[in-house]
């Protein structure tokens, strides 16, 4: 076979971002995409075997290159808290869907932090962005150092035959490796080296039940308001709530999109960061690299600033015309809305009067170096708040600190709070002052009184910090887990805001916000109610959830009842505080619409009907909230529609329409 003329040459392997510069796994920086001028032919050196010993998820069993015969694979060298990583996801997909299955994507996770480091949260990640291929664990740097990696991301391509293709680091995966997988494709399919057994897949998403929050990255406070708002950001939407947990809103159809319009036609992508002025909540649609507004009183969502693609160079200019990147967090003062835009590692302003749009604080790099606002480099800032001081203070994730940025100065400059600015890999978890404090990953950070309180999410703990010495204290958590109490336990909160006396957390891989009295310091989480009654209607025909069709029923014009008998897992319950419902209607021989409270019901649960004459198909559509017997507030969320075929005559007799269920909790 001859050999084929890659266009991704076999390099030196550099972190490039989308900007051209970011750091390599050695702390070092570099600049530019380095290629070779005559690129290298295909299939001269085998690529390296897998490593025995390693943890592999999604897939039943580990995998060997005698697997992968006859597929072009790409191997994906990531770490899961790097921004560059989760921006070529999209990439990774597109290409999964457009070459199927003679296209092997294999997810490389050689950790940066040592909670990255963890399998265990690995799952979760992988779960958070719906990854759908094999990924390993390259907990030791295996992989990593047999490639000659040095940064993340790196993707390289090995052909059918199990030769090294190329390597390229860096974002805008898409666009250069295409061509190269195409080529390969159609070189390998016309001499019949293409094709192979089946990968056996085994994805994590299978194994867990739906929960009623999907990853909740961040919750904000109303105290004028005493509304709560969610940032429900797996289910791509926003959920209003009253401090009590009762719903009075969701804002977005649940699907990953970017459309405006009336709160259950418009979509997000992946929201995290919220700031409210009265009845207009901004949101930060961050895998949309754009920043929404929702009229509270209509429900309406408009889009005030960013394009929906990702931006480089950082140029401000129009709001809408001025691409963001990953806005993550929202701060807002007077007209001005700060958003942390994570992606360009910057702080930008929307005016929203103006507006206008334009990046503030942060060159552009990512680094740890202080100075004027415009000339200081950040590390991927993920929350922001105001202090009491009026400074601007930022959780910086990459470079596990805490920052400030006097933005209210003619000549303002930026600091360091609590953590290290020595580089982008001085972290851990000790108390202490101002560069003394090691954190880890810390994403949220909300002001109380004169102090900063952080979810110093890496290390899932919560974290008192004093803006004027730099003192941080840990409040609540050790480690990772779920327990409500006096010694509460979180696992990776995104978000946190403090109203008064009580802290709101986003207790992000517990899909639950928590809520935590500071004088008593005792933890409880929020049970939402009123969910059943925000979804579709029974005649809506965008239903998501499991479809169950019966046989048809033969029934008489008149009374008849309907059995639901609903199968739940052993130690598990419906929750007696979150809303419940079967909800019956849209059909000629059950006119009307009859919502039956199901909250706390055992079952089965009988249901009196009248029935009218005629042939139609009743529809009842369940949303059961059901949970531990011991766990009330973990909830997991249960939706089925039952689809009955009906004949309905004025002769015939009764009829009992039986409703069948069993919940299972997929194996793990």
């Amino acid at each position: 076979m001859r050999k084929l003329l890659p266009v991704v040459a076999l390099v030196a392997l550099i972190a490039v971002s989308c900007n051209g510069t970011s750091t390599s796994a050695d702390g070092s920086t570099t600049t530019g995409i380095t290629t070779a001028d005559e690129p290298s032919a295909a299939g001269t050196e085998p690529a390296p075997e897998f490593p025995t010993g390693l943890d592999w998820l999604n897939v039943s069993r580990p995998l060997t290159l005698d697997d992968l015969r006859g597929r072009v694979v790409l191997l994906d060298f990531w770490t899961y808290g790097c921004i560059n990583c989760i921006h070529i996801i999209p990439d990774l997909k597109r290409l999964e869907a457009e070459f199927g299955d003679d296209l092997v994507v294999i997810g490389v996770h050689s950790a940066k932090f040592d909670n990255e480091s963890e399998t265990d949260n690995i799952r979760e990640i992988i779960r958070r962005y719906d990854l759908r291929h094999p990924v390993v664990n390259d907990v030791d740097f295996a992989v990593w150092n047999a490639w000659g990696a040095r940064a993340w991301p790196t993707v390289a391509l090995v052909d059918p035959a199990g030769n090294v293709v190329g390597t390229r680091s860096g974002e805008g995966v898409y666009e250069v490796v295409q061509p190269v997988i195409a080529k390969l494709m159609s070189e390998f399919s016309m001499s019949g080296g293409l094709g192979g057994a089946p990968i056996p897949l085994s994805l994590e998403q299978d194994r867990v039940p739906e929960t009623v929050l999907s990853y909740p990255g961040k919750v904000l406070a109303d105290p004028p308001s005493d509304r709560l708002f969610i940032a429900d950001t797996g289910h791509h939407q926003i959920i209003a709530a009253t401090d009590d947990g009762a719903v009075t809103g969701i804002y977005g159809s649940g699907l990953d999109g970017f459309d405006d319009g009336a709160a259950g036609d418009a979509s997000f992508s992946s929201p995290q960061g919220l700031a409210v002025s009265g009845d207009t909540l901004y949101v930060a649609d961050t895998g949309n690299h754009a920043i929404r507004a929702i009229d509270l009183a209509t429900g309406n969502v408009s889009t005030v600033a960013g394009t929906g693609e990702q931006g480089w160079p950082p140029v401000g200019g129009p709001a809408l015309e001025s691409a963001l990147n990953s806005p993550w967090a929202l701060a807002l003062d007077g007209d001005g809305l700060y958003v942390a835009n994570a992606g360009t590692h910057q702080i930008w302003v929307v005016d929203l009067v103006a507006g206008t749009a334009d990046p503030i604080v942060g060159s552009g790099r990512e680094a740890t170096t202080n100075g004027p606002l415009t000339d200081a480099a950040l590390a991927q800032p993920s929350g922001l708040a105001f202090g009491s001081d009026g400074i601007l203070y930022f959780a910086d994730a990459e470079s596990s600190s805490i920052r400030s940025a006097d933005v209210k100065a003619p000549e303002g400059l930026t600091a360091l709070v609590a953590g290290s600015d020595s580089d982008l890999f001085t972290f851990g978890d000790e108390d202490g002052s101002g560069g003394d404090v090691r954190l880890q990953h810390p994403l949220g950070i909300t002001a109380y009184g004169d102090d900063l309180i952080i979810a110093d999410t890496y290390n899932s703990k919560i974290k008192l910090v004093d803006p004027a010495t730099g003192e941080t204290a840990t409040l609540f958590g050790e480690e990772h887990g779920w327990r409500d109490g006096p010694d509460p336990l979180f696992y990776e909160p995104g978000g946190v805001s403090a109203d008064g006396e009580v802290l709101w957390v986003a207790d992000t891989n517990n899909h639950v916000i928590r809520r935590i009295d500071l004088e008593t310091g005792i933890a409880s989480t929020l049970v939402l109610s009123g969910l059943d009654r925000q979804i579709a209607e029974p005649e809506s025909a965008d239903f998501d959830g499991k479809v169950v069709t019966l046989s048809t029923v033969a029934a008489g014009q008149g009374p008849s009842e309907i059995v639901l008998d609903v199968q739940l897992p052993d130690g598990y319950k419906v929750n007696d505080e979150a809303s419940s419902s079967l909800v019956l209607g849209g059909s000629s021989i059950l006119p009307g619409r009859t919502a039956v409270d199901l909250t706390g019901a055992s079952f089965p649960v009988l249901i009196p009907i009248e029935l009218t004459e005629g042939r139609d198909t009743m529809v009842a559509d369940l949303t059961l909230i059901w949970c531990r017997e011991d766990a009330q507030g973990l909830c997991l969320l249960e939706r089925a529609r039952f689809e009955i075929p009906m004949n309905v005559s004025s002769e015939g007799t009764s009829a009992t329409i039986r409703l069948p269920l069993t919940v299972e909790l997929p194996e793990i």
